[in-house]
């Protein structure tokens, strides 16, 4: 099975130049899967979604089997990032990282960017992750955004723009070290020479980050994951992680607030808790202090929260810096924090709340993506080139109506990466890429991170939620980084 036919059309490709030469850090895989029949790939596709039936990794997906539970979608052919483009990638990302949380930590005390007229009071007290709440409140070591979930694209010219901010429970980092896990369960050999870097520490790393930022005194804290329960879209995530990190797995139910500590429920009693890596939303945290009828949070969390005594994981609140029009102006928030200019790009946007910039969109928006700014999975949007007349007319409307709710941007021409399609062919699908970001006492990017594909041709929707698939990705060692480890398996691999 042979790349002679494959195709970039114009795009940026990941894997080959554009008059179809081979990037130098493919050579190797594509040499080795040029030397495979078609049916020796299609057996090792289907081995390796055997493998992802096993380890139980579904997704719900939406659409024409609406609500249907289904093997999360996966492409046998990685992608591969080269060890000098991620560093500039891991170095934005710490960047990033580090300016959000300052701005974070600002909103909830002195205001100092909002008094400085950097970012309107007004888009900050409007959006909707906002939490008065949390005024005054000192989490542990000053970390709001723990484990952050950032969406990368390349444009036309190959270049990483950020796309979006996750930090409120970003999804997604069990895909990751499962892909790895089939990758070399079905190629075995096939990162012998590469010095491919490793993520299977990831649950590890994460496991450190939770005992870093336990409050103050609690010299082996006591870490649980809280789960909203079983029908979550993402309730494999929260299971796997808390297995692989060796902590309990709770709900709401199992936890208490009493004597101004939070308590977990045991066999033996109540157990104190220290850290709670929470994968429920803010108004469903604490009764008391959010949405009043919650069934799934603990009444007084937040108070305790508040008072030190434990650490919640991303901290309430963090969702202020992940709406969509804040995101605007996150290249302003690094030069106010940081004294320096954004290492990664934003893609170019347009609020709507702007007069200018919402006539723009109005008279424009059949070529503009348009966005609603507190949305996520692909939900409420609309990409202009590929919209109806009538959807059209229907955005114009509702940007006219609540502006304030919606941003505009270009429609990128997204990088595509070669995927094998009804396992017969090699084509071209836009993708994106979701590094993760932990920040306890430093700041740690996973290598990589989790390559979404538009499976559908054409498609520049990615999420997983509306019927997306992901890649395994690789980013190749520099001198000192550690490769990926390669247990002892029976089999063949390409060669």
């Amino acid at each position: 099975m042979r790349f002679d036919d494959y195709k970039t059309d114009g795009f940026f490709d990941e894997m080959f130049l554009a008059d179809g030469t081979v990037r130098p850090e493919c050579a190797a895989l594509i040499e080795r899967i040029d030397s495979m029949s078609a049916g020796e790939l299609q057996r090792r596709h289907r081995a390796a979604e055997r493998a992802l039936m096993r380890m139980g990794i579904t997704f719900n997906v939406y659409g024409e089997d609406e609500g249907a539970e289904r093997i999360f979608p996966f492409d046998i052919v990685p992608r591969i990032v080269g060890a000098e483009e991620w560093k500039s990638v891991e170095k934005g990302l710490r960047q990033r990282i580090r300016a959000l949380n300052l701005f974070i930590d600002d909103v909830y005390h002195e205001q100092r960017i909002v008094r400085d007229n950097v970012v309107p009071r007004e888009l900050i007290e409007s959006a909707s992750g906002y939490r008065p709440q949390c005024m005054g409140i000192d989490p542990p070591r000053s970390v709001w955004c723990h484990i952050t979930g950032t969406d990368l694209v390349r444009d036309a010219e190959g270049r990483f723009h950020v796309l979006e901010d996750n930090l409120r429970c970003p999804s997604g980092a069990s895909y990751v070290i499962e892909n790895r896990s089939v990758m070399k369960e079905t190629f075995p050999k096939v990162f012998q020479g590469l010095g491919v870097r490793r993520v299977a520490d990831y649950a590890g790393r994460m496991l450190m980050m939770l005992e870093n930022v336990a409050p103050r005194g609690a010299s082996e804290p006591e870490i649980v994951v809280m789960t909203p329960g079983v029908y979550n879209s993402a309730y494999f995530e929260h299971s796997f992680l808390a297995q692989q990190m060796g902590v309990e797995l709770v709900e709401g139910s199992d936890l208490v607030v009493s004597d101004g500590y939070a308590w977990m429920r045991t066999t033996q009693g109540f157990e104190r808790v220290d850290v709670i890596y929470r994968r429920i939303d803010d108004d469903f945290l604490d009764p008391k202090a959010f949405r009043a009828d919650s069934a799934l949070g603990v009444p007084g969390l937040m108070e305790v929260f508040a008072q030190g005594r434990v650490a919640l994981v991303n901290a309430p609140g963090t969702g202020v810096a992940d709406d969509k029009v804040i995101y605007a102006y996150v290249p302003e928030i690094i030069r106010y924090y940081l004294g320096e200019d954004a290492i990664l790009p934003n893609v170019p946007t347009y609020l709507c709340w702007r007069d200018s910039d919402r006539q723009h969109v109005v008279e424009n928006i059949e070529k503009l993506v348009v966005k609603p700014a507190n949305e996520s999975g692909g939900y409420g949007m609309m990409v202009g080139p590929h919209a109806t007349k009538e959807e059209h007319e229907k955005f114009r409307k509702l940007v006219q109506e609540n502006p304030r709710n919606y941003i505009a941007q270009p429609t990128l021409d997204l990088s595509r990466a070669p995927t094998l399609i009804d396992g017969q062919q090699f084509e071209g699908r836009h993708v994106d890429l979701r590094p993760y970001i932990l920040y306890g006492q430093q700041i740690y990017v996973l290598p990589g991170g989790l390559t979404r594909v538009a499976l559908r041709k054409g498609s520049l929707v990615v999420n997983s939620s509306q019927g997306g698939g992901s890649k395994d990705t690789w980013v190749l060692g520099a001198n000192g980084d550690a490769p990926e480890g390669l247990q002892q398996q029976q089999g063949e691999d390409f060669e």
